[in-house]
């Protein structure tokens, strides 16, 4: 019929004008705009966004695929799991990265697992016994000597003060009369780069192990003449027990904040004797770090160096509770914590390697850093410093130790709590992987690594939710209290 022919006609031509007008406004849109869209309208999309979550918004996601299943004794399964059926079949899980520039998700969550376990060394708890708090505990911070003057930040007071036209020898001037802010980008540069000492500053940190190892062997030896016994029988009487952080100042030496404990012979379920207290430990370990010397490979290109501490030595003792005069269990723990999240962005580095000498022009660092990089880079090009491997660490400013470590007894480990971890957040009741009676068959397969614009999106806005939640969690907790 004649109406009807033309009502389909035109039901058509306003079902082309819709189509036009969506594929305009889709055109409109960015690419990630698009992206965001594609993948909210996938069929897996809502258990993706489960998975993320389990990530904690994880930046930089590690995709697996495959399959575990766990038989008992006579054969049969008790439980499976397979990818086949999740979102792409595959599974994501956390990066694991420490670093607040590279995953803040994944770092807030290595920041936990330090604070606990820096914790449980001071006032006992996973696994470490409660009498540790009534142990001789110290809190010691050792830094990297002098390479020559630089910037710093004094609280309101002159940088630098010096007479008007007192020159370097390269006719720079020594003294700087302005006032600098903890935040201003010239606190830790040269006052004069030609005069500063880059090979002893770049040996230094890559020797910061060495001089650890160098101070706790002294600082042993010590307290065995302290205590009137042979050195080879300190053991049968005490145990030293610690855990470090390495900081980077602002100039891009390291420097250490450690704990350090004295536990019986037994280690820390056992108790000191009485000799070893808190005033024999903080009396010992200035002489301790003042006695420290380590001798670089000497080299026709560079001479030798003798690597020490720096003068500036802190040493506090620590008390369980909140007097006013010490610093107490949770502010150690807290502030050790906070530092294992941060790496060379806080001297105004990269955290990329590098490889090749030429692409240190290209990052977006001061020229102090550029010239560390560089003297990393040129140092290790040396065979008698070729140990030292400074060209792949010189994106750590020729430092290749670890953040945080410690002694065997100190504590607990990383491993020991996230396996606590994955304990609590079982919540199928499932089997236990320490069922003695239990077989597990896993196989597994890299299938990816991050996101797309759109899906990283998503993440960021997943990790943001869930910090507010922790946020006001927080708050009430505080209000209860």
């Amino acid at each position: 019929m004649p109406g009807s022919t033309a009502r389909t006609t035109d039901d058509h031509r306003a079902r082309s004008r819709a189509e036009q007008t969506r594929l305009a406004r889709l055109h409109a849109l960015t690419p990630t705009e698009q992206e965001l869209i594609r993948i909210a309208n996938l069929p897996g999309f809502a258990r993706w966004v489960e998975q993320i979550r389990a990530t904690g918004g994880c930046e930089h996601p590690i995709y697996l695929s495959g399959s575990t299943v766990t038989r008992d004794a006579s054969g049969t399964v008790v439980s499976a799991y397979s990818t086949a059926d999740e979102p792409g079949e595959r599974l994501a899980v956390r990066c694991r990265n420490r670093r607040a520039s590279r995953c803040a998700p994944c770092s807030y969550e290595h920041q936990g697992d330090t604070f606990h376990l820096v914790r449980a060394g001071l006032t006992g708890g996973k696994g470490t016994p409660a009498v540790v708090r009534e142990h001789p505990r110290l809190f010691v911070t050792l830094t990297a000597p002098s390479f020559g003057a630089v910037h710093r930040a004094t609280g309101g007071e002159p940088c630098r003060p010096r007479r008007e036209h007192d020159l370097c020898e390269h006719g720079r001037h020594r003294g700087c009369p302005i006032a600098h802010t903890h935040d201003d980008r010239v606190v830790g540069q040269p006052l004069c780069r030609a005069c500063y000492g880059y090979i002893h500053h770049t040996l230094w940190n890559a020797h910061t192990g060495e001089l650890w190892d160098a101070f706790t062997r002294t600082l042993r030896r010590r307290l065995a003449t302290a205590a009137g016994i042979p050195r080879s029988r300190l053991r049968d009487h005490v145990t030293l027990s610690f855990a470090k952080v390495a900081e980077y100042q602002a100039r891009g030496a390291i420097h250490l904040h450690a704990v350090v404990r004295l536990d019986g012979p037994h280690g820390p379920q056992s108790t000191p004797p009485a000799w070893a207290s808190d005033e024999l430990l903080g009396a010992l370990v200035p002489e301790a770090a003042s006695a420290v010397r380590v001798y670089a490979p000497e080299s026709e290109a560079i001479g030798s160096y003798i690597l020490r501490w720096g003068t500036q030595l802190d040493v506090r003792p620590l008390r369980s509770f909140n007097d006013g005069r010490e610093l107490t269990d949770d502010a150690v723990a807290g502030y050790l914590a906070k530092y294992v999240t941060k790496s060379t962005e806080t001297a105004g580095a990269t955290d990329t390697r590098i490889t090749h000498r030429s692409t240190i022009d290209l990052l977006p660092v001061t020229d102090h850093v550029a010239a560390i990089l560089r003297t990393c880079w040129d140092l290790g090009g040396l065979s008698e410093l070729a140990h030292l491997r400074l060209r792949p660490w010189a994106h750590m400013l020729g430092f290749r130790g670890h953040c945080l470590s410690k002694s065997r007894v100190y504590s607990t480990t990383y491993g020991a709590l996230r396996a606590a971890r994955a304990d609590y957040q079982r919540a199928d009741g499932g089997p236990r992987p320490d069922d003695t009676d239990l077989t597990t068959l896993s196989t597994w397969r890299f299938a990816g690594q991050g996101h797309t614009l759109g899906a990283a999106l998503l993440a960021a806005g997943i990790a943001e939710e869930l910090a507010t939640n922790r946020e006001i969690a927080a708050e009430r907790m505080w209000l209860d209290v």
